[in-house]
C-alpha cells in the first residue's frame, strides 16, 4: 500500500534535535504512539491539507519505494534517511509551505 502524504510535521529525537517530515494523519497517528512511549519526545503537524505538488510527489515515490507501511503500535520509531536529492525536495516542499 502506498502512502500518501498530506501534512507537514515537526518531529522531536530524544535528543532535543528536530527535523522536519512529511506525513498523514496514520503517520502521526504513529509519531504520536512513538512519542507516548519515549522512542521520540514529540510529534507537532505544522500544516494540513499541503498542496499536491511534483516535490511531494517525488518524496513520496522515494519514501514509498525505500520504506515500508508500519502498523500504528509499531514498538520503536523509524527514521525515514533521505538523499540529498529528496532533502532538497523536502526543502522545496517547506519554502512553498511558508514554513523554510
Amino acid at each position: 500500500m502506498k502512502e500518501t502524504f498530506d501534512l507537514i510535521e515537526r518531529i522531536t529525537r530524544n535528543d532535543g534535535s528536530s527535523y522536519f517530515e512529511l506525513g498523514n494523519i496514520p503517520h502521526n497517528g504513529r509519531a504520536e504512539y512513538a512519542a507516548e512511549h519515549g522512542f521520540i519526545q514529540s510529534v507537532q503537524i505544522l500544516k494540513v491539507n499541503i498542496p499536491r505538488s511534483t516535490h511531494v510527489e517525488k518524496v513520496e515515490e522515494y519514501i514509498n519505494s525505500h520504506y515500508k507501511l508500519l502498523p500504528l503500535e509499531y514498538d520503536g520509531w523509524e527514521e525515514w534517511v533521505k538523499t540529498p536529492e529528496i532533502e532538497e525536495e523536502l526543502q522545496r516542499i517547506l519554502l512553498d509551505n511558508r514554513l523554510g
